[in-house]
């Protein structure tokens, strides 16, 4: 006797369904979105809104305890006429750009040496996170000592090694003060790379290299020619956000040198909270802190399309 194929049972009609909260959580996109709920909340409350807001607040002259006056764009207009925001404007470009590349560098050397087989190795990755993990604040303090004029280890260092005959006011001079907080945001920021970049340095084959080795590939050859393709979307990446972190510094440089000395350690971040916050001009102060956004909007995108092009 012929056996007919079973036949498959069907969903009922959805307008056939009793409606439950447990069907319609079920249901794919309600679930997604109760998911990406609370972190879209957060986003909207404290940084969509903070950052409309800002933007409505630097079309205004506005002070403290007081309304303010729509005006347009008169307070970047006013800004353009002024010699200490391109000064503001050099102090970051300069210091985001050596920082960035120090750190690169730096963080491009300690992945390669952490991802060697050594005793302790472990124990030598967790040490290398600290100076990422230690607050901002007590670190900045070990710093100012480090640096102070009169009691630095450094000029000790240097005066007792014959190098020089007296010590140096590493916050007090504008050129030093710039090197000295280029040389601690390098370290604050250098495990940020290393350990970004070692994730990614163990994501590479072993065979890549066996087989680079077998056709007689030196290890600079294997460096440029391996390690560097395969690590370049992370490279991209962590380069995109340090420089984001690194644009927007404040605790390090407020703590260290207020800006000083004569505004030669002003960054856009430091600038803006002395002009918003310190002298009251709230609308001034936001239009500073916004006049930074077209460039990082041409980095990001730039470095985003490159990336999808790669």
């Amino acid at each position: 006797m012929a056996v007919g194929p079973a036949t498959l049972a069907r969903p009922a009609p959805l307008a056939g369904r009793r409606l439950t909260l447990r069907t319609v959580l079920e249901r794919e996109g309600v679930f997604g979105w109760l998911m990406l709920g609370p972190g879209v909340l957060f986003l909207l409350a404290f940084v969509a809104y903070p950052f409309f807001y800002g933007i409505f607040l630097s079309l205004e002259e506005r002070r403290v305890a007081s309304p303010g006056t729509f005006v347009g764009f008169a307070n970047f207009v006013t800004l353009a006429h002024d010699s200490i925001f391109w000064q503001i404007v050099r102090n970051t470009l300069v210091y985001v750009a050596v920082t960035t590349v120090l750190k690169l560098a730096g963080g491009l050397g300690m992945a390669l040496v952490m991802n060697q087989a050594f005793r302790g190795r472990n124990l030598v990755r967790a040490s290398l996170l600290l100076p990422f993990i230690v607050p901002t604040a007590l670190s900045t303090v070990a710093w100012m000592w480090i640096l102070d004029p009169t009691f630095s280890v450094v000029n000790w260092l240097l005066v007792h090694g014959g190098i020089i005959t007296s010590g140096y006011s590493f916050l007090g001079n504008s050129t030093l003060a710039m090197g000295s907080l280029i040389v601690v945001n390098t370290w604050r920021g250098m495990p940020f790379y290393g350990i970004t970049l070692l994730a990614g340095l163990q994501t590479i084959s072993s065979d890549l290299y066996e087989a680079a080795a077998i056709d007689g590939a030196t290890g600079v050859q294997r460096f440029l020619y391996v390690t560097l393709p395969v690590i370049k979307p992370v490279l991209i990446i962590v380069t995109m956000f340090s420089v984001i972190f690194t644009f927007g510094d404040f605790q390090l440089i407020y703590a260290l040198t207020h800006g000083g000395p004569a505004n030669a350690t002003h960054v856009f971040s430091t600038w803006s909270f002395d002009i918003g916050m310190s002298a009251g001009q709230l609308g001034m102060g936001a239009a500073v802190a916004l006049a930074i956004l077209p460039v990082l909007a041409v980095l990001i995108v730039g470095l985003t399309f490159y990336l999808r092009r790669e």
